[in-house]
């Protein structure tokens, strides 16, 4: 699993995550900012309430 911010993404669910954490069980591995690769997409969750500008 891989905790960030996403900072965009494409029609093919080819996302820039910056300040990207992979989370596995207790370990945790810090990497800043990744491009992840639409077949490596499983889910999308937002952590915290997203709004919407007016």
């Amino acid at each position: 699993m891989v905790v960030g911010t996403l900072r965009g993404f494409d029609q093919f669910m080819n996302m820039v995550v910056d300040n990207a954490v992979e989370v596995n069980g207790n370990e945790k591995n810090e990497f800043g900012t990744v491009v992840i690769g639409e077949n490596s997409v499983v889910t999308v969750e937002a952590l915290e309430p997203v709004s919407r500008p007016q």
